[in-house]
């Protein structure tokens, strides 16, 4: 079962090509630090500026290097189906545990084409389906009946959500039963999520603070949401701070911070303001993770 807390992992670059070296770095510190799963090429990972053979690429590489030690969803998703199919599939023949597939973007699809193109991926590949609801980015919501529907599918078995709303939580327990994984899509609300059913968080501030948010989930899986929330109250400047701008660019400024890795990114998105780099530093500091 997938649960407890998962990095949506950046994708490193150097000079503007992929630093494959520090992506494996990444896998072996984030095992190390007890982070639960990883899940690369999602859009924390820069899937959108990611050419297909990279993407690919990056699946492989951390598929081999977490080498069965923790779970790999790896990011399937597009608004083109058979594109999706084709992901889905790659990840599957290189050893991936799961793939986690957005909702089509700018499409707009309806319910009932949403339902046809998780279906479809569903039929064309043997690994099991987290379905990732973002509405805010892809401007299409998967309404809880909707998602009870792809539940019936045997390898649909969870949702990444990332809606904000805590009540949907219930809601999709109800229609999808006790057994559908939930995993919060947003830091800054994944304590409550878990306090209504969640089972863990596809996390993009557990790329700087992995230990401190497998800590914080594992206290809410053993029922301590005390402990949680001091965890969480440790690391809500730095969850607020890293999604000033672009999370990911608020990510990779902060692991940069942490010698982690270079803080470039792809455009359209470009580098933190003076202004957010402060409120990141502050965030960290306050995490205690930056002196």
């Amino acid at each position: 079962m997938l649960q407890g807390s998962l990095p949506a992992l950046v994708t490193p670059f150097m000079n503007g090509a992929l630093d494959l070296d520090t992506l494996k770095k990444l896998v072996e510190w984030h095992i190390a630090e007890g982070s639960n799963g990883l899940v690369p090429v999602g859009t924390t990972g820069e899937s959108p500026t990611l050419t297909h053979a990279e993407h690919e690429t990056v699946v492989a590489e951390v598929v081999k290097a977490a080498a069965g030690r923790i779970p790999v969803v790896a990011g399937a998703g597009s608004n083109n189906t058979i594109e999706s199919i084709r992901l889905a599939k790659h990840a599957e023949s290189v050893g991936a545990d799961a793939v986690l597939v957005v909702t089509p973007y700018y499409n707009k699809p309806t319910q009932a084409g949403l339902i046809a193109h998780f279906t479809a991926i569903h039929e064309a590949c043997g690994l099991p389906i987290i379905i990732y609801n973002i509405p805010g980015r892809s401007v299409v919501d998967m309404m809880p009946a909707t998602m009870a529907e792809l539940a019936k599918l045997p390898r649909i078995v969870g949702v990444k959500d990332a809606t904000g709303d805590l009540a949907r939580v219930c809601d999709q327990r109800m229609l999808c039963g006790p057994e559908f994984i939930q995993l919060s899509g947003e830091d800054a609300t994944a304590h409550g999520f878990n306090a209504q059913g969640g089972v863990g968080c596809i996390s993009v501030t557990a790329n700087v603070a992995p230990k401190l948010l497998s800590q914080m989930q594992a206290h809410c899986l053993a029922g301590d949401y005390a402990a949680a929330l001091a965890i969480q109250d440790k690391l809500m400047p730095l969850h607020k701070a890293i999604f000033t701008e672009p999370g990911l660019v608020g990510v990779k400024y902060a692991m940069a911070q942490l010698g982690l890795c270079s803080d470039e990114v792809r455009l359209p998105l470009v580098p933190l303001t003076d202004g957010t780099k402060a409120l990141v530093n502050a965030g960290l500091r306050h995490a205690g993770l930056l002196n």
